[in-house]
């Protein structure tokens, strides 16, 4: 296989009008090789759906799933967000953070099934979202447990607020998280302090597992950045589509 058969991807823009934020959200929708409209297929939905693409090639790593190792083909919604914004929406204290997860339940997820092939059930969604959008990706499984059951998280940005409402939970035997976090993200700088992601990683990680959820956890030498991430999302990917 050639890199060049990697790069070759198709990948849909669309834009929804979305009455819980009041505008429009645009999203990146990857389709796998050989997509057949009259199949049906697993999706992935990823938060900071542009940096998805662009600085975790997700769209590249999912042809070589695909290609390469015999994968199920997949297709990828990748949600877009305005960066001066993605606090507001992301985090559990922002202000358009409720509006955000009814959108994404209730309007980005329902669009995609109406135009797209993909399978409704849970198992067959995955949520996935760096630092932030790993959290807000949790948030969301918390609250529509019938919609999303499986998660990816990259550096989590497990706030108090966050583990505050983890806890309030009594039973997420039927939560399955990926989680992973580099060893050097113990004082990373955000827009709101400095905070011990490795810390905040491992009590999440902990009120997950005491209230019976399926938790995969890694720690390995990176940095909160792109460059950490991107080369774990295969494994990552393997996990739940393998």
């Amino acid at each position: 296989m050639t890199d060049r058969s990697l790069l070759k991807r198709t990948i849909v823009k669309e834009e929804i009008q979305s009455a819980h934020l009041k505008e429009s959200r645009a999203l990146r929708i990857y389709l796998p090789p050989g997509y057949d409209p009259k199949l049906s297929y697993r999706a992935v939905y990823c938060q900071d759906g542009e940096e998805f693409f662009n600085f975790g090639r997700i769209a590249t790593w999912a042809n070589q799933l695909i290609l390469e190792e015999g994968i199920e083909p997949f297709i990828i919604v990748g949600v877009e967000v305005n960066t001066k914004v993605r606090t507001e929406e992301y985090a559990p204290f922002g202000n358009r953070f409720d509006h955000y997860l009814s959108c994404f339940a209730e309007e980005i997820v329902p669009y995609i099934e109406g135009k797209y092939p993909v399978r409704p059930e849970p198992s067959q969604r995955v949520l996935a979202g760096d630092s932030l959008g790993g959290s807000v990706s949790l948030h969301l499984a918390l609250s529509y447990p019938k919609l999303f059951q499986q998660i990816i998280s990259l550096s989590g940005a497990y706030y108090e607020q966050t583990q505050h409402h983890t806890a309030l939970e009594t039973d997420l035997s039927w939560l399955n998280i990926f989680m992973i976090v580099g060893l050097q993200e113990d004082s990373y700088t955000t827009d709101t302090g400095v905070y011990n992601f490795v810390e905040l990683n491992r009590n999440t990680r902990d009120l997950l597992e005491e209230r019976g959820a399926t938790v995969h956890y890694e720690e390995k030498d990176g940095r909160h950045i792109w460059g950490f991430w991107q080369q774990e999302l295969p494994a990552a990917l393997k996990y739940f589509l393998q």
